[in-house]
Parts: structure tokens; sequence; C-alpha cells
């Protein structure tokens, strides 16, 4: 059983999310390899500062707290603890970036849309595996990776990188497979919404993806998506 469950200073019943530093161990003893990402970035007053909400040096950032610290990322991510803890050791602020195809693939749906399929699913009896609820707008589907299909029309990648060009992308489904990652709970983006789960892992095998794309196409359709 994984320890995702686990909070830190409770108090009056509340439970807290774990550290982002402890959440990315966690996620390595499950085998989910993890990279550290931006974090939003604050001035002395604790209030975003003007034109920078991203902790990267990229003005304007498109993605303020939602992208990995390095280019690298994809040779960078890793399950080994110690280059881990050495790593929010140097950046204790950062976010935990979890990279799919690897593992697990996950499927992004609009929140209202993955709220329609969770009731779907739970009247069909089928498992969903663990979710993840993205500031209230994006809900993630976590699914067992399909890898490398020969047939590249079997699947496809979401694009990594938000800006006017692509914002019509963020109303539809996508699917993180290879060369893609997510932004995994507790990190939250420039704009101060978080990423918390809303199924929490339980080290249960993951679901089928193919078996979950029909109920969430469906609920993207219903709800006009």
């Amino acid at each position: 059983m994984v320890t995702m469950m686990r909070r830190r200073g409770r108090r009056r019943g509340e439970r807290q999310a774990p550290a982002t530093d402890t959440a990315a161990l966690e996620y390595a003893e499950m085998g989910w390899p993890v990279c550290p990402g931006a974090h939003p970035s604050r001035g002395l007053d604790g209030t975003p500062e003007p034109g920078r909400a991203c902790s990267c040096d990229r003005v304007g950032c498109p993605a303020p707290g939602a992208h990995p610290v390095s280019p690298t990322w994809q040779m960078q991510a890793t399950v080994d603890g110690e280059t881990i803890r050495q790593w929010w050791e140097a950046r204790p602020e950062a976010n935990v970036i979890l990279v799919t195809g690897r593992v697990f693939d996950v499927l992004d749906v609009p929140a209202v849309a993955g709220a329609t399929a969770l009731s779907a699913m739970a009247a069909a009896g089928v498992p969903t595996g663990p979710v993840a609820v993205q500031g209230g707008e994006r809900m993630l589907f976590f699914v067992a990776t399909r890898g490398a299909p020969a047939d590249e029309a079997e699947w496809w990648s979401c694009g990594l990188d938000s800006s006017p060009d692509t914002s019509a992308q963020t109303e539809v489904l996508r699917w993180h497979c290879r060369d893609s990652y997510v932004l995994a709970p507790p990190s939250r983006y420039g704009d101060g919404q978080d990423v918390r789960w809303a199924r929490q892992p339980t080290g249960q095998p993951l679901p089928d993806a193919l078996r979950l794309l029909e109920f969430l196409v469906d609920a993207c359709e219903e709800e006009g998506s």
C-alpha cells in the first residue's frame, strides 16, 4: 500500500497535503519517474511578481509553475531517492513533475466532463484508478501506459506549451503519453491553483486507457467540450 494518504501538521481534523519533496519521494517509491518543476514566483511581500508568475527566467511564461526546471527533463526523470532528495534540498519550493509514457499515461479532460465520466464509470462498475484535479479546471485519469504501439494512429500526445495558438486544445481531451508530463499533487500553478487527488493512488494495477477513453469521450460530447 502506498503512503500518499500521509499528512503533516493535522489540526482540528484538517488534513494537509504533504510537502512536494515528500510527495516526490512517495511517487518514486511507487516506480513513477519524477523531476523537479518550476514553482509560482512571489515577491518579498508574498504576492505574484508582475509579469513573472513563474520561477523560471521566461517573461510571460505560458505555463507558470507547470513545467520542468530543466529542458533535459526526459533524461533527468528518475525514481532514485537520493537524487530526488538532492533536487529538493537545492529547490525546496519545486513543484513535482510526473513523466508520462513510461509507467503510466494520463487522460486529461475538462473537470466538468471528468465528473460526468466518473459518475458513468461508477454506474457501470468500472474502476477508475487514480484521478487528480487541476485547480477545478482539468481532471487527470492515470491509466496503464500503451508504450509505443506500432500503429501511431492508435494514440496521440498533447501539446506541452499553452499559448494563444493552442488555447482551443485546453477544452478537449488530451492524452499524455511519451514525450509528455503532468503536474502532480500537491503542486501549485503560478495563478495559485493547486493540484490535488480526487482518488488517491492505491498501488492497484492501473486501468486500461481505452476502457476509460470511451466514457471520457462520451462525457466530453455530452458536456459540449
